[in-house]
């Protein structure tokens, strides 16, 4: 029986690891690669054979680096930004129904509708980008937090109330603890978002990144250069992403962070 529990266990920690997952896919992509040649699908081992020598020529790294770089000064900025204003429209109804109007509209507004403009307005440097980033990051980090704000328990804030504690005690003592997991859910939404929008900026105008690294890659006939690319942003979006979650779960455990 101990054996059997033994085994299950192992069975169990494997499908939670994703390795079955993986295998899974590269197998299907080996498969699937067969039936054309590298221009269009390259295998996987062709897909690695572009990574190793764009890591030889630096090429990968100093985009990885660049792409990085922007998305975690534009996610950072859109959680200096919309954590704060989230707590406090979240924590006023009159302020909540001026703002949900306004939100309704413009986070329905994908962020690279509204590239043209970003680069009329802060150029084609980095500072059109990590605005368009702060863009799409800030809507998920600021609904999530208002929801968070806005569903604390009733009957504590009257409790906390009923003790004594003044309004700005109940906001830091009450609301803020019961909006953690929102906020932290919205937080790692936001990042993802970040991840998905410098890619597309970086497609349309750049001269550096993962994305501009994706799209040149059809000017020299360099399909194994876009899957480079592409496998390189999926493996640093899963890591950021578990990283940020063991993270949170370890320092937010006590908020209801899983």
């Amino acid at each position: 029986m101990e054996n059997k529990h033994k085994k299950d266990g192992i069975a169990v920690k494997i499908l939670k690891s994703g390795i079955v997952s993986w295998i899974f896919i590269i197998t299907v992509w080996g498969l699937a690669s067969l039936n054309y040649d590298e221009y269009f699908l390259p295998s996987p081992q062709e897909t690695a054979s572009s990574i190793s020598t764009l890591v030889e020529n630096g090429r990968l790294q100093t985009d990885i680096l660049a792409s990085l770089s922007r998305v975690l000064r534009g996610w950072l900025l859109a959680v200096l930004a919309g954590v704060p204003l989230g707590l406090v429209v979240g924590s006023f109804k009159a302020v909540r129904w001026l703002v949900e109007p306004i939100l309704s509209f413009f986070r329905f507004v994908p962020a690279i509708a509204l590239t043209t403009l970003f680069l009329m307005w802060f150029g084609v440097g980095d500072e059109s980008k990590i605005a368009l980033i702060i863009y799409a990051s800030f809507f998920p980090i600021f609904v999530n937090t208002i929801a968070g704000v806005a569903s604390t328990d009733e009957s504590l804030i009257e409790a906390a109330s009923c003790m004594g504690a003044k309004k700005i005690k109940v906001f830091f003592t009450v609301m803020v603890p019961s909006a953690v997991a929102n906020v932290f859910t919205g937080i790692r939404l936001g990042l993802g978002s970040s991840i998905i929008c410098i890619i597309a900026a970086e497609m349309l105008v750049g001269s550096n990144g993962l994305g501009y690294l994706i799209n040149s890659s059809k000017l020299y006939y360099k399909t194994g250069w876009a899957f480079a690319g592409i496998v390189s942003l999926a493996v640093i979006g899963f890591l950021a992403d578990r990283l940020l979650l063991a993270v949170g779960r370890h320092a937010l455990k006590h908020f209801g962070v899983k």
